[in-house]
């Protein structure tokens, strides 16, 4: 299983601010919680595992975190907590105080002791947050205490790709499959460092092999969010990156693609995820292949046939175990 949830409302309420620690402590830290909705405390957690990184959406009421000297002895995963806030917060590490808003972004380090007061949204996710250990962010550890409890916009920029990134995996947590681990694990790894280095102004810190996977993956944010637009070209792709398309072809050819064939692929698996999803059932298939770009239904038939071996209108009606394994990598 990919995607974990849990919520305090399958005990009793005055049982629910105990479960909530323990949950917590499983999933992310052990801190010391207090809450003024200790009583009955409503909260949700969903925990989407992919790997050594793992991007998790919570939900809670009021809510102060304490990460102490004396829990860190206790136990420290050594890990980087990056928070995508969907309502006000005040954090305080490394001797950095600090306000923040919704749409903001944040970095938090569980080495070293902080300070949290959260006041959430109702009926709506608190935050998404990405932990991963020290070790898999290609930047010294140094040059990321800078920006430890500083604010990040997530609402432009490589922030906001960054952040539409993390809410597109929450909302489709459910129809990932170990196979996507790999690409989705290396996506977010890479796009977060793209983010921390900009904030830093340290793109200079990067190797070239990181800055290569930067680009990447700024390359894959863009398509991603560009597939329903029948227009998208690679030249489109290139010109959005202030890159020659030479460069472009360049790139992907160091994954054995190119650029035509990596904007099909992406386009067929969104018609793969749709069509394997049971609450998709009634829509036609043309209008979910028209949804990701593809006008001509026979020519989307066709290409879909030829990469997952089945027509689409047959596709839709195979147990998940088999549309899972019926999964393609992309080639020219």
């Amino acid at each position: 299983m990919l995607v974990t949830e849990y919520s305090t409302e399958v005990v009793a309420a005055p049982e629910r601010f105990a479960l909530f620690e323990e949950i917590a402590a499983g999933s992310h830290l052990r801190n010391r919680l207090r809450s003024n909705d200790r009583e009955d405390f409503r909260a949700k957690v969903r925990v989407l595992d992919l790997g050594e990184l793992q991007v998790s959406a919570l939900s809670f009421p009021h809510l102060e975190i304490a990460r102490t000297a004396k829990a860190i002895r206790q136990s420290d995963p050594e890990v980087y907590m990056i928070n995508y806030l969907f309502g006000e917060g005040a954090f305080s590490q490394a001797g950095s105080d600090t306000t923040l808003h919704a749409g903001d972004l944040m970095v938090l380090d569980s080495s070293r002791p902080f300070d949290a007061h959260r006041h959430a949204l109702q009926d709506s996710w608190s935050q998404l947050t990405v932990q991963l250990p020290h070790r898999l962010l290609p930047l010294p550890e140094k040059t990321v205490q800078g920006l430890l409890a500083v604010p990040i916009n997530g609402r432009r920029g490589m922030g906001g790709v960054f952040a539409r990134w993390l809410a597109d995996l929450n909302a489709r947590a459910g129809e990932l499959t170990p196979a996507d681990i790999p690409t989705l694990a290396s996506v977010t790894l890479d796009l977060l460092t793209s983010v921390i280095a900009r904030c830093l102004d340290a793109e200079e810190a990067l190797g070239p092999e990181a800055r290569r996977n930067a680009l990447r993956a700024q390359i894959n944010a863009f398509v991603e969010q560009h597939l329903a637009d029948s227009a998208l070209a690679p030249q489109t792709i290139a010109d959005a990156h202030h890159i020659s398309l030479r460069h472009l072809q360049q790139l992907l050819a160091e994954d054995e693609t190119s650029p035509a064939a990596w904007i099909r692929h992406r386009r067929l698996e969104r018609c793969r995820l749709d069509l394997a999803n049971p609450r998709l059932n009634t829509r036609p298939v043309h209008a979910i292949a028209e949804r990701w770009g593809f006008t001509n239904p026979t020519h989307f038939s066709r290409l879909f046939r030829a990469t997952y071996g089945i027509p689409p209108r047959d596709y839709r009606h195979l147990p998940p175990a088999v549309c899972a394994n019926r999964q393609q990598p992309c080639a020219e």
